[in-house]
């Protein structure tokens, strides 16, 4: 069985100039917060991010706001990061918005192969601009497209030697999805466990979506 264990180093120096990166977490709750911390303080830039928010100025994806390493964002909001709202309005960064629920159907139909989702989110409003339109059985939708990325960071609350990851509570949030929908997935884990020891029904992401683990 393939070693999939490395450090902190070794994982923000997969990340490089350009990237397209899905960042699990919900202002910061299962998010991996040691890689961030450890990518912001390496010269990574002109990133694209997917993810739910941009977290706030001293946790999570803030971090990497922070020292202007993200080109463009894709998530549902960015409320509660003072930091990603000037940038947005300084034209320094720039934001695709995405309804939640769409958000983690685009994500999961990259993960799944599919050509995108329909849905009457978003009729009526901004959100349909410059978006293909389709009507079925006389109902209008908005095709929203599939996302995928170059690398997903997750972070797990328990992962076993193998790779298999359990998230705890609210941390399973949008790791789960973006795991199955990235060409390299790093997890970063509070505890690591023996092969084995995780039940099969517990599994949250099965171990062939995770390439290396961080613990």
């Amino acid at each position: 069985m393939k070693n999939k264990k490395i450090t902190i180093e070794e994982a923000v120096s997969m990340v490089k100039d350009g990237m397209t990166l899905m960042i699990g977490g919900f202002m910061a709750n299962g998010s991996p917060n040691r890689i961030l911390k450890a990518l912001s303080q390496k010269n990574v830039k002109d990133l694209t991010v997917i993810c739910n928010d941009t977290g706030f100025p001293d946790k999570g994806i803030g971090w990497l706001i922070n020292q202007k390493q993200i080109k463009k964002i894709i998530a549902s909001h960015i409320g509660t990061n003072p930091v990603t709202i000037q940038q947005f309005n300084d034209k320094e960064l720039e934001i695709e918005f995405c309804p939640q629920g769409s958000l983690a159907e685009r994500i999961r139909a990259g993960g799944a192969g599919l050509g995108g989702i329909l849905t009457p989110t978003g009729i009526g409003t901004k959100a349909e601009e410059g978006k293909e339109k389709l009507n079925v059985d006389g109902k209008t939708y908005l095709l929203e497209k599939p996302l995928k990325a170059d690398l997903a960071l997750v972070g797990a609350s328990i992962c076993d030697k193998a790779g298999n990851l359990i998230y705890k509570g609210t941390t399973q949030n949008f790791n789960f999805v973006m795991a199955t929908a990235s060409e390299i997935v790093i997890a970063e884990a509070e505890e690591l466990v023996e092969t084995g020891d995780i039940s099969p029904e517990r599994v949250h992401t099965p171990s062939i979506f995770v390439d290396y683990i961080v613990s």
